[in-house]
């Protein structure tokens, strides 16, 4: 299958360029930059330079890309507010657009506006859209679906242990406390002080707090799952690493729920899913053991002082939490095997 990519300069763009350059069932025949345009693909991204052969930027202006009749899905991995405008004319072309952007992550338009404190370019796409994290979504739910967005990495890293206790009544919809570290890959490319070497190195701070754009999205689809609104404190952290993300999750248990309880609930969950490890209690996940892969490792420990228990996840921010998920939705969607190119 013929596929295109639109905003392969950050770092999610270039992951995605590799993975599916590689794929065994797909051919990458254009890859959109406007940074980039008539550069060749291996000059600016070298570490890909022995998969991509000869091919080259292209430009990137919306119409022109709906033009191209020979490639029949678009992965975004575009900014917000940007990613909307593409997915219209790719969509009106009658292409499926796989959005890593957060869009169409949100099913309000008020909410992406109180979030991200901007009008949405295409609140009647919000309709439209299939909100996919592989091993919560059943397949049968979004199989035809045309407009496909790839949930966050936080949103992920906090879904995945949380989404199946929810279902199960295990834990409480309210005064759960989360703890998330993240690399510095997480921001992007972004040109700022903040994200330099000198003031990353041995450095850790918090940010986004109380109010991280992610809550948004990680408040409404616990709420879907639970059935109840789902409310949550989420705390958001940079650490000195380039990828990954750490998240811990403080959640009362209900009455009687035994850690023994949790384990089955997540094996019920995950039993049949290829990229989730779960790890004994009393064990924790560790970011280094999940860099470069597209897997979910996850946790539990129950605090019976406390009658806490603490949830603990690990991904590739990179990976699981963007291009690699992305990659996941897409063999699921056009019947390859999910590991496929992964």
């Amino acid at each position: 299958m013929n596929v295109g990519i639109v905003g392969a300069s950050g770092y999610s763009g270039e992951v995605l360029v590799g993975l599916l350059s590689q794929h065994p069932s797909v051919d990458l025949v254009t890859v959109g930059s406007r940074a980039h345009a008539g550069k060749p693909v291996a000059q600016m991204i070298p570490a890909v330079a022995h998969q991509v052969g000869a091919l080259r930027f292209s430009a990137s202006d919306p119409a022109e890309l709906a033009a191209r009749q020979e490639v029949a899905v678009w992965f975004l991995a575009l900014p917000h507010g940007v990613a909307s405008t593409y997915a219209r004319h790719l969509l009106d072309a009658g292409r499926v657009v796989i959005d890593l952007s957060a869009d169409f992550r949100l099913n309000s338009a008020e909410c992406y506006r109180e979030y991200y404190g901007e009008d949405h370019p295409e609140p009647e796409l919000l309709r439209e859209a299939a909100y996919v994290i592989p091993e919560l979504h059943p397949l049968e739910g979004w199989s035809d679906a045309r407009l496909i967005a790839c949930p966050g990495c936080y949103p992920t890293s906090v879904q995945m242990p949380m989404a199946p206790l929810l279902r199960a009544g295990l834990i409480a919809p309210t005064g759960a406390v989360i703890s998330s570290m993240s690399g510095v890959s997480g921001a992007g490319k972004r040109a700022e002080s903040l994200y330099s070497y000198c003031e990353r190195a041995e450095s850790l701070t918090a940010y986004g707090q109380p109010k991280h754009r992610h809550l948004s999205e990680i408040e409404e689809q616990l709420s879907l799952h639970a059935g109840a609104p789902v409310i949550v404190q989420f705390n958001p952290h940079l650490v000195p690493m380039r990828r990954g993300i750490l998240t811990t999750i403080v959640v009362p248990g209900a009455d009687g729920a035994t850690i023994g309880d949790v384990y089955s609930a997540w094996s019920d969950a995950f039993a049949p899913c290829p990229w989730v490890r779960l790890l004994p209690t009393g064990t924790f996940p560790d970011t280094a053991h999940v860099t470069g892969a597209n897997r979910v490792d996850l946790a539990a420990v129950h605090d019976p002082r406390t009658g806490n228990f603490v949830l603990s996840s690990a991904l590739d921010n990179l990976m699981k939490g963007a291009s690699g998920q992305a990659v996941q939705i897409f063999n699921l969607r056009f019947g390859y095997p999910e590991t496929a190119g992964l």
